[in-house]
């Protein structure tokens, strides 16, 4: 991007310890890698694990592809919409959520994260959290095609203004 302002991201998920602390992760390495001026967040939807880590799991899976997971669950708040540019949810509940919390006039372009997943654009990012390791895994190769190409069409300027 040539604009001097940083492109403004938030990984968006219902609980903010499994899927978007990943995600923010994933994508602050892309769009570095893609050599665009970013700052990524997380959030979740709900209030429940407000002030937490990252799931083990998802920590643990980061960790393996050398990511850290530092920091801390946080819910969504009205202000997210007018300082982000984007609000990438990871799954259809989450997405109706956000549009339903969504203030008047918010600035924040909301869709999904796997809008950009180029093996299935839509798709949600189902939620690994009751199940085991593999569905992290799984979790973790959708993320980071998604957020590889979102890193892309950044870079090349595809996701207009």
């Amino acid at each position: 991007m040539t604009d001097s302002k940083p492109l403004r991201v938030l990984a968006l998920c219902l609980g903010n310890i499994c899927r978007s602390p990943l995600a923010e992760a994933l994508l602050r390495r892309e769009l570095d890698a893609a050599g665009v001026r970013a700052v990524v967040d997380s959030a979740g939807t709900g209030a429940w694990h407000v002030g937490e880590p990252a799931d083990p799991r998802s920590r643990e899976v980061a960790a393996q592809h050398g990511l850290n997971l530092g920091g801390r669950a946080r819910q969504l708040d009205a202000a997210d919409y007018y300082e982000q540019d984007v609000i990438l949810a990871m799954d259809a509940s989450n997405l109706h959520d956000a549009r339903r919390m969504s203030p008047p006039n918010a600035e924040a372009r909301l869709t999904l994260m796997r809008a950009f997943d180029p093996l299935a654009p839509g798709a949600d990012v189902p939620d690994p959290y009751y199940g085991g390791a593999d569905g992290f895994t799984q979790m973790y190769e959708m993320l980071e095609r998604s957020a590889r190409e979102f890193a892309r069409r950044a870079a090349s300027g595809e996701l207009g203004g």
